[in-house]
């Protein structure tokens, strides 16, 4: 009887080890689906935050072709004097051709912080970024005072919207140049074609005392 109940008492114990075990087994599965569950939690959330946080962009990004970034600095007669901005500048490549082909000083303003990115890689690549600088802002709230040349790659609509501020912040003799996009009734002085893409020219005119930007 004793060994009977020996066996019966070891063979009791080695159940209840098996079974701890399993139950242990399974509180580490259950602990370790909770903590990836947070991780992918955190992770889809900043995720979500960082796509909310991405400001939107009224421009979709096309990049300019090299041939009619070199017409509209030709156009816009470039020199090493001159202070150009471009609004909407994507990867920074026409202030850069300015600064690289003509010595002029470059300020590239675009709202996608991927873009400015790009743009200050490609001034450091090209040797230039002392003589550029890019700007992580909204066009619209861009200072323009200081630039001699302005080049474009926008929409019809928001060159019109654009216009009275270049009227208004530019001076006068200072080059507009807009890629593929007119000014409504703004008659352009120069056009060109490019294999297929429009180039545009328009001088901003002496202005009136007084002016509040309204079409001189």
């Amino acid at each position: 009887m004793r060994e009977g109940k020996s066996g019966f008492e070891q063979n009791a114990r080695r159940s209840q080890k098996r079974l701890a075990m399993t139950l242990g087994a399974l509180v580490g599965l259950v602990l370790c689906g909770i903590v990836i569950g947070q991780r992918l939690g955190t992770s889809s959330w900043r995720s979500q935050s960082s796509m909310q946080q991405r400001p939107p962009l009224d421009v979709p990004y096309v990049p300019t072709p090299p041939e009619v970034v070199d017409e509209m600095l030709r156009m816009a007669a470039v020199t090493k004097d001159d202070v150009v901005y471009d609004l909407g500048c994507g990867d920074g490549r026409i202030v850069i051709a300015a600064a690289k082909k003509y010595g002029a000083r470059g300020v590239g303003v675009d709202i996608d912080p991927q873009r400015i990115k790009e743009a200050h890689e490609n001034a450091r690549k090209e040797g230039v970024a002392d003589r550029v600088k890019f700007i992580q802002q909204d066009l619209f709230q861009t200072d323009l005072s200081e630039a001699t040349v302005v080049t474009l790659y926008l929409l019809p609509d928001i060159n019109l919207k654009l216009r009275p501020k270049l009227w208004r912040e530019l001076r006068s003799g200072a080059r507009v140049v807009s890629h593929a996009f007119t000014m409504g009734d703004w008659e352009p002085e120069r056009t060109a074609n490019v294999d297929g893409r429009m180039v545009y020219f328009w001088t901003i005119p002496p202005k009136k005392m007084g002016s509040t930007g309204v079409k001189p």
